[in-house]
């Protein structure tokens, strides 16, 4: 499966750039998330998309109902079965999101140097003139001069179909502002940001709780995305509020940094959350233009050094009406994927854009094409330098099979793993878990081939039934970059008492060889528990 991996920093052959890419069993280690809608919630389109790469199905809970998005959800179980490919669910919470109500659904031409009001009573109709929101408290956070932006849902930063307004003065609960481009707003709902302007209301609302309680227990969410992460204050408060929701004390929580405070507050919300999401869309209205992309780099090195996964969004929004994305889009994926990004993430392109599919196959291809280029020695250096020196000094190629000591836990010594996986250009890594973490911090190195996680199921009871852990392990695994998870029969022990577990050895090389990752006279780096110690060994394939 290894690729010849070229680097920028070298010549190349520029005909070179014209010759075809191999296809791949993993469209690309980079990851794509999907967020599901009209476009992209039927049996047949939700298979299409797994088979050109989304592994992670977004439900953005800012627009439509519980049922709606569980009539999406079924579908998506179809389509898992139908295309036998793992997908995680992440339910998105709406925050303290303001919104245009536009109740009429009728187009809203707004013109350049005219004045619109923003006033808090829902009952007026939205017009050129007056548009109605979803929150009283904007005239008492807003002052003469602050700039509100207003968009179609999920923001695509066009001209012609978001505005931006200028606060010219406050009379009691309504704010006067100065149009500042001529544009058109249709559907049913817009979001509206105050640019730099602190919105009093909780970043975990009411209806977050309500649909998490319901919606998310039932169907046992992966993920939660956080919008509009401030604190890491709220970080504990959504885990405290999970943690008493049955199964979801095991849901990850992905901060979403979305404004100011959440960037000056960053560092403390990475060391709370299990992930990051940069939405770049709202971010990108709070940051001058000329530091976004500033604010991307340090926030993916950060992410990379901690361990947790950094997902980017808004990339290609030209691909919500147009087959193709810019070249200032396709160049923005793949410098986010020589960034550091573990994933993508698609808003309107895959919920409301004509070409869901295409487009995922579209960026999978991006994302592979600048992983050939990812300076993966550099990044593994930077790393380990940025980890400290590591506790045991055992050279791990001075044979085929390297016994880590009892003291030593796989967990310390991921670097030797990926070390040898490099010097014997082995194929794969296959590493044995149940909690995913020695897999996630392999990964954590960027091996430039994929780790494939045998994800070992344990028994567990609340004294009343009897069930099996790891199929939130082996989903969570589906938004980390370059990890690929498959879950073993719960027959098979994590930890052996021998010094071999042949059987889910050979279940897990023969998924590699039936999906093409690896092939006779490959090498394999397999990592794994043996009673105390952990053991990683190199196994060279027959015919």
């Amino acid at each position: 499966m290894q690729s010849s991996h070229l680097l920028l920093e070298e010549p190349i052959r520029m005909a070179s750039i014209l010759e075809p890419s191999k296809a791949s069993f993993f469209p690309a280690m980079t990851k794509i998330v999907g967020t599901l809608g009209p476009r992209s919630r039927s049996v047949e389109v939700l298979s299409g998309c797994l088979k050109a790469g989304m592994s992670v199905a977004r439900f953005d809970f800012s627009w439509h109902d519980p049922e709606y998005h569980q009539e999406t959800l079924e579908n998506l179980k179809a389509a898992v079965k139908l295309t036998k490919k793992l997908c995680a669910v992440m339910l998105d919470t709406v925050g303290p999101e303001l919104q245009v109500v536009n109740k009429s659904e009728k187009a809203i031409s707004l013109e350049a140097d005219a004045t619109v009001i923003l006033t808090p009573d829902e009952g007026q109709e939205a017009s050129s003139n007056l548009l109605p929101i979803n929150f009283d408290g904007l005239s008492k956070a807003v002052k003469k001069g602050d700039t509100i932006f207003i968009g179609q849902y999920l923001f695509t930063g066009s001209e012609t179909t978001s505005v931006w307004l200028e606060v010219s003065e406050v009379q009691g609960n309504d704010v006067v502002c100065v149009i500042k481009n001529t544009a058109t707003l249709t559907g049913a709902l817009f979001t509206l940001h105050a640019s730099q302007i602190r919105i009093e209301l909780p970043t975990l609302s009411d209806k977050d709780k309500e649909v998490i309680s319901s919606w998310g227990v039932k169907n046992k969410i992966d993920f939660l995305s956080l919008s509009y992460t401030r604190h890491a204050e709220d970080v504990r408060h959504a885990r405290e509020f999970l943690s008493k929701q049955g199964d979801l004390y095991q849901t990850q929580i992905f901060a979403k940094i979305e404004n100011i405070e959440g960037l000056n507050h960053f560092d403390e919300i990475l060391q709370e959350a299990d992930g990051i999401i940069l939405s770049r869309g709202n971010l990108g209205i709070d940051l001058p233009p000329e530091k976004v992309f500033l604010f991307q780099k340090a926030a993916l090195y950060k992410c990379n050094m901690a361990g947790k996964p950094a997902v980017v969004t808004r990339v290609v929004d030209s691909m919500t009406d147009n087959l193709r994305p810019t070249r200032a889009e396709a160049t923005d994926v793949a410098n986010a994927v020589l960034d550091g990004s573990d994933a993508i993430l698609l808003g309107a392109e895959t919920l409301r854009g004509l070409y869901p599919v295409e487009t995922i196959s579209t960026v999978g291809k991006i994302c592979a094409e600048a992983e050939k280029v990812f300076n993966q020695d550099i990044y593994f250096k930077k790393t380990v330098k940025y980890v400290g020196e590591p506790m045991t000094h055992l050279e791990s190629i001075a044979s085929s099979a390297v016994f880590i000591h009892p003291t030593d836990s796989i967990v310390n010594n991921v670097f030797i793993i990926v070390r040898a996986a490099i010097k014997v250009k082995a194929s794969v890594i296959i590493c044995f878990t149940s909690s995913g973490r020695a897999a996630r911090l392999i990964a954590k190195y960027r091996p430039t081939m994929p780790v494939l996680s045998v994800v070992i199921p344990r028994l567990k009871t609340n004294q009343l039934k009897w069930s099996f852990s790891g199929a939130f392990e082996a989903r969570q695994s589906l938004i980390v970059r370059g990890l690929f998870p498959m879950l073993a029969d719960p027959r098979h022990p994590a930890e052996s008492t021998s010094a071999t577990n042949e059987s889910v050895l050979k279940v897990a090389l023969d998924y590699g060889k039936a999906s093409g990752v690896v092939k006779p006279h490959d090498r394999v780096v397999v990592c794994q528990k043996v009673g105390d110690a952990s053991v990683v060994k190199i196994i060279e394939l027959e015919d």
